[in-house]
Order: structure tokens, then C-alpha cells, then sequence
């Protein structure tokens, strides 16, 4: 393991020493597009700049390998897949998912709670709560880390999604793998060993210690839901998927360069597909603040631009390109369902009731924390309460749009006003024109819904929303 200075953190992932460093310098206003290659251009209407860090900055929290960035984008992947296994039918989903159903599922002890067959491959009636978790087996998967210097299962990415009774709103809620949490007592179904309750221990532990209806239980804990579904999902489903669609849209507005991953990106749009992908969601030390905190909205911009490609594609109605993603995911098996879901019938019902929800009712968000007193760990913040509220009461949030200048997703721009951009660099050499990005429409609440407008320190985006990757400047 690499020395450190003292009061340093040693990167797990790379081995490298992170000390503390400055504030960060402001967030300009400038962004930049082009096919690989730097170009200047007027920022599109809706899109932001991301990646600037509220200061001051901290040690950074310790480092689990790749999942801390990679699982929490397979996470959204994996939704994504369901609803595209529901649009090819279950015909042609069936001989893929019996491979899933016929291996071992999880069990979470709520099956009580699910009825015990979907009578359709309709839409499914009612809300949906699903906990996936990204685990770092990496003796199995060996892509990345030292098995011999990190040992153990961690569930490095644990992301809870939520679709309303009305199936007109969807929350993707992702906990720090470094956030402290409490987990009641539970059995570790490998061992057989009862756990005892456990408190302020790290949330990415859990995994190993009591397995995933272990996990189900504190998250639940946490936010107040019940959560009868759930999933542990590899990193190789990013590469696969992403491969299927032909590559996945990012926006860059700065270099971004990590010698760590190998990701060097000049300003513009980049089409990343198979381990491009993978490198560029690992990316810490290139992007925000260099923490885990602060390279989650790079996560983000992936997922949404994931969301919107499938979408402007025309993946969900193209049975050949369902049943490819379906096999991705499902042929290889990435994926390990709750038993809760091993009926083929629910997981395509599952997906039917996401077919039709409005992109811009789509929120990733990131669970609000605040750094423990020695800046090893976070826990839960005051905020933190408003998002439990909005699952609990099963209303859609909004996020604060004047808010997010000088945190994690810098600035924010009204998709109804005209954005001006300095340019960061000269135009390319190159007839090519830049991709435009559409302009979402203001979505304004369904009649008769609740809508939540989160506190100013809930960072976030829509799925309809496009926002570019923003460099580590320290």
C-alpha cells in the first residue's frame, strides 16, 4: 500500500495519497463541445456546468475499488434494462430470464408482502421500491483492484429506485458508500451466523457482513419505506449495455485528465461505449472535487444521457435492440434478483409501468450527508429528512434550480432563458457541427400530485436534463 503523509488518505483505488488541499477556485461559465476534438460553442439552453465542490475541502473519504463509481451507473442500467425487457414481451424476455430465475435468489423475508403472480404482462398496479446494489467481487471479476489488499464484498454502490402508485414519478436515490449507518440484526444467509445490530458502522460493509436482505433492512430503516424488491448487479452490465446502444453521449466542458483510469478527454462531446464507459464513470481524481462526493453528478450526467439516448433511439420500440440489451444484462448474468422477482411476469410488468413516464419526472439524486468531525466518513444531513418525507408520502420532488451554483453541479441554467458561454477553447478544425442538445420542456406537476421542492443542499438532476463534466482543478 502507497505511504502517506501523515493526516493523508490513502486511495484504495489507486494507492495514491489524497491530503488536504485549497478551496476550490470559482466555477467559470464555460463550456466546450466537438467530437473528440476542443471546440468553443454557446452553452444549449439546458445544459449546465457540473462538477465544481462546495469548499472547504476536506481529506477525501477512503476509496472501495471501482464500484464507488462504476455500480452507481449499472445501477441505473439495469432499470433501464427492465424496461426494456418488458417492451420486447415476454417472449421474447422468457428464455433470457429463466437463466436469472433458475440461479439462486436472494432472499429478503417480505415475500408476504408481493402478491404471488402478476395475472398480465400489463403495467403492473401500484408503486414499485427497489434497493440495487453494486457489489466489488473482484476475485470473480478481477477487472480492476488487488484482491490480496481488498479482500471482502463491499456493496460500494447501493441505489434505491421508487416509482409512485400513480406511476408518474420516479426518485433514483443513491447513499454514499462511505455514509454511516444503523443496521438492525439480521442472518447472514451464507454463513448462517445471526448479526448482531450494528451502529454508525459504514454502509458499503454490509454487504459482507450480513448480505443484501441485510442491506434491505437498514436501508429501509433509514428512509422509512419498505423495499421488497431488490437486486446485486456486476460492472460488467456498464461495458455490455453500453456496447448494445452503440455508445452513450457525455458532455465535457474542460480536459479532463486521470492518469489513475487512463481517462483523458478534451472539451466537447465524447461517445463512450464498453470499458471507455466504465473508465470514464471510475473517474475521481479528473472530475469535481476528486472525492467520491464530488464525482457522483458525473455519474449522473452518464445515467441521464443513458436514459435519453435509449429514448431518442427508439430502443423501447425496436424488439431487436430490447432483446440485445435484455441479453446484456440478462444472458451473462450480471444480475442476481430477490426472490421477490424471479417471476418473469412481474419484472415485465415492472417495466411496462416505467414505459411512459415523462423523462423530466425522472430524479437522480444524491441522499444528502455532511462530513463526520475527522473527515473519514459522512452521515445522513438535516436534508436528508425531506427526501425520506417524499418517499414515505410517495409525492415527486423537485430540485432547487437557483441552488446548485457552487456545489457538485455548479450552475444552473433556466431552460426557458438563453445561456452565453465563454469559450475555453479555440473552434476545431473541422466541417463537423456540434450536437445540439434539446431543450426540455418546464414540467409542470401532474393535477392532483404533491410536489416537493427539496432543500438548497439536495444535489440532483432530471433524466431530461443535459449537463457537462467539469475537471478536477486542484
Amino acid at each position: 500500500m502507497a505511504e502517506g503523509h501523515a493526516g493523508d488518505v490513502v486511495d484504495r483505488e489507486s494507492g495514491e495519497t489524497a491530503g488536504d488541499g485549497g478551496a476550490r477556485p470559482e466555477a467559470t461559465e464555460s463550456v466546450a463541445t466537438g467530437t473528440g476534438d476542443a471546440a468553443a460553442f454557446d452553452a444549449p439552453e439546458n445544459v449546465v456546468r457540473a462538477g465544481a465542490f462546495v469548499p472547504p475541502r476536506h481529506a477525501r473519504l477512503h476509496a472501495h475499488g471501482p464500484w464507488g463509481t462504476l455500480g452507481k451507473i449499472a445501477a441505473s442500467t439495469v432499470a433501464v434494462g427492465l424496461v426494456a425487457i418488458a417492451s420486447t414481451g415476454a417472449y421474447l424476455a422468457v428464455d433470457l430470464v429463466q437463466d436469472v430465475v433458475a440461479a439462486p435468489g436472494i432472499d429478503l423475508g417480505t415475500q408476504a408482502q408481493v402478491a404471488a403472480a402478476v395475472p398480465d404482462i400489463g403495467a403492473m398496479e401500484g408503486g414499485f421500491t427497489f434497493l440495487l446494489l453494486g457489489s466489488d467481487k473482484r476475485p470473480a471479476d478481477g477487472a480492476f483492484g488487488d484482491p490480496e489488499l481488498e479482500s471482502g464484498v463491499l456493496n460500494d454502490v447501493n441505489m434505491l429506485l421508487h416509482i409512485s402508485q400513480d406511476h408518474s414519478h420516479v426518485e433514483v436515490v443513491s447513499f454514499p458508500r462511505d455514509m454511516l449507518i444503523d443496521v438492525p440484526g439480521c442472518t447472514n444467509p451464507e454463513t448462517g451466523y445471526d448479526v448482531p445490530a450494528q451502529y454508525d458502522v459504514k454502509i458499503n460493509t454490509v454487504l459482507d457482513s450480513g448480505g443484501p436482505a441485510c442491506v434491505v433492512d437498514a436501508v429501509s430503516q433509514l428512509v422509512g419505506v419498505d423495499i421488497p424488491f431488490a437486486g446485486v448487479v456486476e460492472f460488467y452490465a456498464v461495458a455490455a449495455l453500453s456496447d448494445v446502444i452503440g455508445g452513450v453521449e457525455v458532455c465535457v466542458a474542460e480536459q479532463i485528465d486521470d492518469d489513475y483510469t487512463g481517462v483523458h478527454l478534451s472539451p466537447g462531446y465524447h461517445s463512450l461505449q464498453g470499458m471507455d464507459a466504465l473508465q470514464f464513470l471510475r473517474t475521481r481524481h479528473g472530475v469535481g472535487d476528486g472525492s467520491d462526493l464530488g464525482r457522483i453528478s458525473n455519474q449522473q450526467i452518464f445515467m441521464s444521457s443513458l436514459v435519453r439516448t435509449m429514448e431518442q433511439r427508439g430502443v423501447l420500440g425496436d424488439p431487436a435492440q430490447l432483446y440485445g440489451i435484455a441479453k446484456a444484462i440478462l444472458g451473462e448474468q450480471y444480475l442476481t434478483l430477490s426472490t421477490t422477482l424471479q417471476n418473469p411476469l412481474r419484472l415485465v410488468s415492472i417495466a411496462r409501468a416505467l414505459q411512459a413516464i415523462d423523462l423530466g419526472k425522472v430524479a437522480f439524486i444524491q441522499y444528502p450527508t455532511v462530513y463526520t468531525s475527522d473527515f473519514s466518513a459522512v452521515v445522513p444531513g438535516p436534508s436528508a429528512d425531506a427526501i425520506n418525507a417524499a418517499l414515505q408520502q410517495d409525492v415527486a420532488v423537485q430540485l432547487d434550480t437557483t441552488a446548485q451554483d457552487g456545489t457538485t453541479f455548479g450552475t444552473s441554467t433556466d431552460p426557458n432563458q438563453t445561456a452565453t458561454a465563454t469559450p475555453t477553447a479555440p473552434p476545431p478544425s473541422t466541417d463537423s457541427a456540434a450536437p445540439e442538445a434539446a431543450v426540455p420542456e418546464t414540467q409542470a406537476p401532474v393535477v392532483g400530485d404533491a410536489v416537493d421542492v427539496l432543500p438548497d443542499d439536495v444535489l440532483g438532476q432530471t433524466a431530461a436534463e443535459s449537463r457537462c463534466s467539469t475537471a478536477n482543478d486542484y
